[in-house]
């Protein structure tokens, strides 16, 4: 059995370049090396284009090029005379021969040992030649012995329709332009089919930024300004910790080893101090969630004040204005409903109250999962009917918040690191201002708003500040998920119940979690960024560190029957166990493996993927190929077969996606 997935070859090694003071050799002076050139020069490299006949050689771009200055170019007749000038060698003949061929590799040969600044090489026009160059110096006769040179040299090269030649490849790429500037961005969109189907990939590429919000352009350059301002603050408050903020080599505490921006931190405390570094890491935590959860479209709309209000951690939303997705930003929607359709049960929300009024309403309101089709009919009209202002958590999809329509404003909970308790506090402060204007405030909050929502929280505020809340119920993601997964929370012969449970308690503490029992389901929301906490309370162990499976297995000392963090008898450590990531949207991503090796299972896969859930127990392999339903009728004496079974002799598995259907609902 494999302690790890087994990695499949063919695959390229995706990386993205500081080309700065580098050089890129182009071979060839067709359409296709003016590409290449221009990509270079894009990437701030130098550029040098190699070609017999020189400035004659070349197409128009590449002529234009050279004379504003951009690049470089060398006649490689030229080159190779410089380079042999003896008189035994003989000059080069009208008619290149393969004693020229091989004077003219021996002269690159020469070139490159001389010129240590080249990076890359790339040789273009492999298949054709310009109608004034003999056919026997075209780069397709050069190619093979281009590419040996330059891999005895380590220099990686591209030979255009040469794959087998070629050290690396060149992606279709797109770069994202800022609308506001009409200046490009710094994000790019790059696929490649790795040597195979370049043309797919360009079509691929089209699709993708096709579906992609007009905005990406601008939320990506507000991000980075961002980024930069939460850094800039900590430079200019400084609290005498002795570090060195160099500002060439920046701490940048989004981009590290954490794989979830939800990684717990300390509750924040207005009596309490942090040193530089602390308050650093809590900023750029905060730009992390943001950048993940945030619509787009909201965050190409971010002034420098909105960045600093937002940076600040102090009360008071960030104003985010109104809505400005347009047709291309809507990637997941459902037809709108017919105003004629009426539920046969005759339950519809009321008609908002006359404008005359002085007093408005407050809505709590479920999202469902993710999925925009598993909105109620009742949530979809409070959004795109009834609502003057929605206050959604930040967990709720982009594609949820799409159906907002332009006019309604949108503010999403600003739950900086350790601020939740503010986050929450703001957020039905805003609720009850707004309804004292006299509108109608949609509180928009994923899944059911009562099923760790805090629904229960909100009505009691806004009932003692004169307003009676309606509460909407939404489908839970706690039974929706687990669904969608292929999960069963019950099933007859393998799961009699479910426990619904929080895997994070009040101020960040633990949660006592329930004991094992064989006929139960374990529902843990909240807990995958706590996921070693949590497997170590139902262990009995002390708490996994991530990257370690080692603890729940054999040779751990038996756990009493419970511990202060579980009520109840330890769980084995085969038991099934399936994280789910954000439930019912197209990217879900299922991990199922047992206790004893999740934590390592779930370091393996990288980043994680917020929203997500645990499900614990034999439901979890319940439905999987032919079905196990006889877990309760054998008994534990079958379980290490079943598992193997289970997992095809692996430590886990990995399922991406939902069922095609829901690509029509």
């Amino acid at each position: 059995m494999d302690p790890f997935p087994s990695p499949t070859s063919g695959a390229p090694l995706l990386l993205s370049f500081r080309m700065q003071r580098k050089t890129v050799l182009i071979i060839g002076g067709d359409a296709l090396a003016a590409s290449r050139a221009y990509a270079s020069l894009e990437a701030d490299a130098d550029v040098v284009v190699l070609v017999h006949g020189g400035l004659q050689a070349l197409c128009e771009e590449l002529k234009w090029r050279m004379e504003q200055g951009q690049l470089t170019v060398l006649d490689w007749t030229e080159l190779s005379s410089k380079t042999f000038t003896d008189e035994h060698i003989a000059p080069a003949t009208e008619i290149h021969t393969k004693f020229d061929v091989e004077r003219d590799i021996a002269a690159l040969d020469a070139y490159l040992a001389d010129t240590h600044s080249i990076s890359l090489v790339c040789v273009t026009g492999t298949l054709s030649t310009l109608p004034s160059t003999p056919l026997s110096i075209s780069p397709r006769n050069f190619a093979p012995h281009i590419a040996r040179i330059c891999r005895a040299r380590r220099i990686p090269v591209n030979i255009t329709d040469m794959p087998v030649l070629c050290d690396f490849f060149f992606a279709a790429t797109h770069r994202f332009v800022d609308q506001a500037t009409g200046k490009k961005s710094s994000m790019q969109l790059a696929v490649t089919a790795n040597g195979e189907g370049c043309r797919l990939a360009g079509r691929i590429r089209r699709d993708a930024v096709a579906a992609l919000p007009c905005e990406v352009g601008g939320a990506v350059v507000r991000v980075g300004q961002l980024r930069r301002l939460a850094r800039e603050q900590e430079k200019e408050t400084g609290d005498g910790s002795g570090v060195c903020w160099d500002t060439d080599v920046e701490i940048d505490a989004e981009d590290n080893s954490v794989n979830s921006p939800n990684r717990p931190v300390p509750m924040r405390r207005a009596d309490s101090t942090e040193s530089a570094i602390e308050a650093l890491r809590r900023r750029m935590q905060w730009v992390a969630q943001v950048s993940e959860y945030w619509p787009i479209p909201r965050l190409a709309t971010l002034s420098e004040s909105d960045m600093r209000d937002l940076l600040s951690g102090n009360t008071g939303l960030p104003p985010l204005g109104h809505s400005t997705q347009g047709k291309a930003s809507r990637t997941l929607s459902v037809p709108p409903l017919e105003t004629e359709r009426r539920s046969q049960h005759g339950l519809q929300l009321s008609p908002p109250i006359s404008s005359t009024a002085k007093k408005g309403r407050i809505l709590l309101v479920g999202s469902g999962p993710g999925h925009p089709s598993m909105l109620t009919l009742a949530t979809h009209t409070a959004l795109t009917k009834y609502a003057d202002l929605v206050l959604s958590d930040k967990l709720v999809p982009s594609a949820v918040l799409q159906l907002i329509p332009e006019r309604v404003e949108l503010r999403i909970a600003r739950k900086f690191p350790g601020n939740a308790d503010g986050a929450q506090t703001e957020m039905m402060e805003a609720a009850v201002e707004a309804a004292r204007r006299g509108l109608t405030v949609v509180r928009l909050k994923q899944g059911d708003p009562s099923v760790y929502g805090r629904a229960g929280e909100e009505v009691l505020y806004f009932r003692s500040h004169g307003f009676e809340p309606l509460v909407v119920p939404g489908v839970s993601s706690a039974i929706a998920a687990p669904t969608f997964a292929g999960i069963p929370v019950t099933q007859r012969g393998v799961s009699e119940t479910f426990v619904v449970c929080t895997g994070v308690g009040r101020q960040g503490k633990e949660v006592r979690l329930p004991g094992y029992e064989r006929s139960r389901t374990l529902l843990i929301l909240m807990g995958v960024a706590r996921l070693g906490e949590v497997v170590g309370a139902l262990l009995g162990y002390p708490p996994l560190s991530h990257g370690s499976s080692s603890e729940g297995g054999a040779g751990a000392k038996e756990a009493s029957r419970s511990d202060g963090r579980r009520d109840g008898s330890p769980y084995p450590p085969n038991v099934p166990i399936a994280i789910i990531e954000r439930g019912s949207m197209p990217d879900q991503r299922v991990l199922v493996s047992t206790l004893a090796d999740i934590c390592v299972a779930l370091e393996s896969l990288g980043a994680q993927r917020p929203p997500g859930m645990i499900v614990v127990g034999w439901s979890v392999l319940a439905l999987h190929g032919l079905g196990d339903l006889c877990v309760l009728d054998e008994g534990e004496g079958g379980d290490e077969n079943r598992i193997r079974q289970w997992l095809c002799g692996h430590r886990w598995r990995v399922l991406e996606g939902i069922a095609e259907g829901w690509t029509e609902l």
